[in-house]
């Protein structure tokens, strides 16, 4: 049974003490990790992973300031196995798209309705090859009690990457939300939520932010992946095939004016 959680949570403001996880502070210790990275905008960051060699899956939120601006894709930067100020890969952001339905929570203030569609791609400038990281794949959704692992980076460990190998989906709220007693905190928005699938490990969701569940425990909040991400992916490949204007070819948008310059509506 899905339930409503009619409490608000705030984007990644929680922080977990209880649950135990290990920090990769040795450069070996990101072996099979290193499509898990950071993505920067200049003024902080959130966790992302490559799920195709030039596609990054991270959370909605991360491409908005707190204010619900967008931030340009141009202040975007994908780092990953970031480690100690080292990374094995570093990308531009070309562009990013975010889930239909997607809005941004006031204050950073968000409901289980808000946090079903907070998701987002990133289109690299260059792919990333297979000698450098290697993309994981989506998982379908799995039944309550899985047992999942998040691996992140995070407010107090932002230089490392942590792995928590064992928690559990204690919740799944309307539109597909999980709850997780996950160790997470600040920096873990749109970290993947791994499950084990044939031995390999796939993504099942993404963190979106921390709260409270039904019965005051602290819990992590995770938005599904599966649907989102094909309906993503799709639109990237949608955008990428159309026809570019050609030289000589002006492009008028609505608020400018072709002649005495341009002009813009203010939003």
């Amino acid at each position: 049974m899905k339930y409503f959680l009619t409490i608000a949570v705030v984007l990644f403001a929680c922080v977990h003490s209880a649950l135990a996880f290990d920090v990769m502070d040795r450069r070996g210790e990101l072996l099979g990790w290193e499509a898990v990275g950071r993505v920067d905008n200049g003024r902080g960051y959130c966790t992302g992973t490559l799920i195709a060699r030039d596609v990054v899956l991270t959370a909605g939120h991360c491409v908005h300031r707190r204010s619900g601006r967008p931030i340009p894709a141009s202040e975007l930067h994908f780092k990953a196995g970031y480690h100690h100020g080292k990374a094995i890969a570093v990308r531009k952001v070309t562009k990013w798209v975010v889930a239909p339905g997607y809005k941004h929570g006031k204050d950073g203030r968000v409901t289980t309705d808000l946090m079903s569609h907070d998701v987002a791609l990133l289109k690299l400038d260059y792919k990333i090859v297979s000698s450098e990281a290697d993309p994981f794949k989506i998982q379908d959704e799995v039944p309550l009690g899985t047992t999942v692992s998040v691996v992140s980076y995070g407010k107090g460990r932002d230089e490392v990457l942590s792995r928590e190998a064992k928690c559990n989906i204690v919740q799944v709220y309307v539109g597909g939300v999980l709850g997780m007693d996950c160790n997470t905190t600040s920096g873990s928005s749109g970290a993947p939520v791994f499950v084990r699938d044939g031995g390999r490990s796939r993504i099942l969701a993404v963190v979106s932010a921390g709260g409270k569940g039904r019965n005051g425990q602290k819990i992590a909040f995770a938005a599904p992946a599966s649907e989102l991400v094909t309906t993503l992916m799709a639109k990237l490949r949608n955008d990428a095939s159309r026809l570019k204007p050609g030289k000589g070819a002006k492009r008028i948008t609505i608020g400018q004016r072709d002649a005495g310059g341009a002009r813009f509506v203010k939003p």
